[in-house]
């Protein structure tokens, strides 16, 4: 009997609709993974919680100790913690210091963070890590990086804990990373809603390919934004979608717009008003998290009931939710809770596949089926539900159903880890670069790259290449020199090519094959060419053709350049005139050896470059 097998298509949550992002892998589970023996039971581990919202009730700034919300978002309506003490005011007043893009306030702001770091400040700490690693106003350090990581991470900072985490994935210290990304997607997923999934707020990529982005930037202007400025005008006058799209921006932070809880009920309210169902489940999700207005599930479980009166299936998950804990209702009532679930999954509601996947994963209700939670869950999952691919890695890292796979449970808890509180960042960080501070920008992508997002990593990068002087990267004694800057574009570059940036890959093999800011080295630059070409890149498979076609760090094969043309032509029908091109002079130089040939010399023919050309 053939061996069963299931797949799960798990989509990365950085990935954009654009040629130079990172890639979606697939899963592969056989019979092979289950366990022979009856799965453990989870109740004897206190990482296992039923429905968990234990710190739903706290602020960004509890989740994300050390956060730079008051520095970035001072006018947000809900009142800014005061410092508690002189060197928490001595932290703040150090990091908008290095925020300035002000070589000497930045020097200012290194020393006090050096003074407040010595106090003990976790912060602190966390940011003299981040410094250290930069190398910035000082010889760059990645063991004292480390250290002062560990130290804040000890102290509870989570972004330390981003940080370290991600190093240890990068050396494959599995064991160690996996307990660091299990801690901190417990803090994410309390921000998550009850009745679906959120939007995804997508770090937005500065660059397709070699040129900006400038459609994807355009629509990320926030309030000043055309688009939302004629939505918003037209929620005025009365349209009820508009007043729900324009709440549902604000709720979410989205289209670049700041979150906003309490512009978010104004409009969501004069929604329903005019007869806009969709803004009751969001009114019932407001009133169960307190998110701007006091928390009160009895007006949360009302909202989401007119809801699902108008058909709004994923509702169902919400009240389910709040019969499952007993909130809102006169008591527990799991069997109601089930049947709500199921309601929700009968109409393609994802969320409703996945909260059945808890109860049967647990046997709350009904009788504990872990195999069946599981398939739950992969259904979930395969239509991105973050909270599947937690359920997910839970599994696999503790070996409940499934044999342990701590690798794969690593890299599923950091896809979840991405959308904790911390990516706050990417926001103020791309407001920055959009009113043109992008030495700010820089700052606060490097920050982001350190804790393993690529997209931030790529940012950075980009900004390095194309702003230079402008991106005020700092180096060991004041502005980078251009060999800093190279350095740093290069290793950033490197850590998102790791990551299925095949663009960044690419890069980085012209930098060796052009010797731009390094020796010319055509052995890195094939060993780099490869790993584009293994992401399926056209690009890559047409340098390596040409590598092989005049034997520059490959041998000089030139069947196998022919392979490597034919395949980019393969993978990018749009090539097939500069792939015909180079066919053409390939034929020439093995049926007419003798003869005279003028060829490119040590220049890759630029594939790209010459479509552009070729399209005005």
């Amino acid at each position: 009997m053939p061996t069963a097998k299931l797949f799960i298509s798990l989509l990365c949550f950085s990935l954009l609709t654009l040629s130079v992002t990172a890639r979606p892998y697939v899963l592969v589970l056989s019979q092979e993974d289950f366990k022979d023996e009856p799965p453990s039971d989870p109740d004897s581990s206190p990482e296992w919680d039923e429905f968990g919202d234990s710190d739903s009730h706290k602020s960004e700034e509890d989740l994300d100790p050390g956060s730079w919300r008051q520095i970035f978002e001072p006018t947000s309506t809900q009142p800014q913690p005061q410092p508690q003490s002189d060197t928490e005011a001595l932290y703040y007043s150090a990091v908008t210091k290095l925020m300035t893009g002000d070589a000497r306030l930045i020097e200012e702001g290194s020393g006090e963070i050096e003074t407040a770091a010595e106090s003990g400040y976790p912060a602190a700490q966390s940011v003299l890590g981040f410094l250290w690693g930069m190398g910035l106003l000082r010889e760059r350090s990645k063991q004292k990086a480390f250290v002062y990581h560990h130290f804040a991470s000890d102290g509870g900072n989570m972004q330390s804990k981003m940080a370290l985490a991600y190093t240890y994935t990068r050396q494959d210290m599995f064991d160690k990373s996996v307990k660091l990304y299990a801690e901190l997607v417990e803090v994410a997923v309390n921000g998550f809603l009850i009745s679906k999934d959120s939007p995804v707020i997508e770090p937005i990529r500065l660059h397709n390919g070699a040129e900006e982005n400038k459609e994807a930037l355009r629509k990320s202007k926030g309030e000043e934004d055309e688009d939302f400025q004629i939505l918003e005008y037209q929620a005025q006058k009365g349209n009820a979608a508009a007043m729900y799209k324009v709440g549902l921006f604000y709720y979410f932070g989205l289209r670049g717009l700041r979150r906003d809880h309490s512009k978010a009920l104004s409009w969501f309210l004069k929604a329903v008003e005019k007869g806009e169902p969709r803004s009751m489940e969001l009114l019932g999700e407001i009133y169960a998290r307190g998110a701007g207005v006091e928390r009160n599930y009895t007006k949360a479980f009302e909202w989401l009931t007119l809801a699902s009166k108008h058909h709004l299936y994923s509702a169902y998950n919400g009240i389910g939710y709040l019969y499952v804990k007993g909130y809102g209702v006169d008591s527990k009532n799991y069997t109601k809770a089930k049947e709500y679930f199921e309601k929700a999954a009968e109409n393609d509601e994802v969320g409703g596949h996945y909260n059945l996947g808890v109860m049967f994963l647990k046997g709350i209700g009904v009788k504990r089926d872990v195999r069946l939670a599981c398939k739950y869950f992969i259904v979930a999952a395969n239509n991105g539900q973050p909270k599947a691919f937690y359920q997910l890695a839970k599994i696999f890292h503790l070996g409940v159903g499934f044999k342990k796979n701590v690798p794969l449970a690593t890299a599923l808890y950091k896809l979840v880890a991405e959308r904790g509180p911390w990516s706050s960042l990417s926001i103020w960080a791309l407001e920055a670069y959009l009113k043109g501070d992008v030495g700010k920008a820089y700052m606060l992508y490097s920050r982001m790259a350190e804790m393993g997002y690529e997209v931030a990593q790529s940012n950075a990068a980009w900004i390095l290449d194309k702003h230079g002087e402008r991106s005020m990267c700092m180096g060991e004694s004041g502005l980078c020199t251009d060999a800093e800057r190279h350095q740093r574009a290069h290793s950033l570059w490197w850590q998102a090519s790791e990551q299925g940036n095949e663009h960044a890959a690419l890069l980085i093999g012209d930098t060796y094959y052009y010797g731009r800011g390094t020796v010319r080295d055509y052995d890195r630059a094939a060993e780099a060419y490869m790993h584009a070409k293994s992401q399926s890149n056209a690009q890559a498979m047409f340098n390596l053709g040409y590598m092989h076609e005049h034997g520059q760090g490959l041998p000089l094969d030139l069947h196998l350049a022919k392979r490597y043309y034919d395949e980019a032509l393969v993978h990018d029908p749009a090539a097939k005139l500069p792939v015909t091109l180079a066919l053409t002079s390939l034929w020439v130089r093995m049926n007419h050896a003798d003869s005279i040939l003028v060829v490119g010399g040590d220049m890759i023919f630029c594939l790209n470059c010459l479509m552009i050309y070729l399209n005005g």
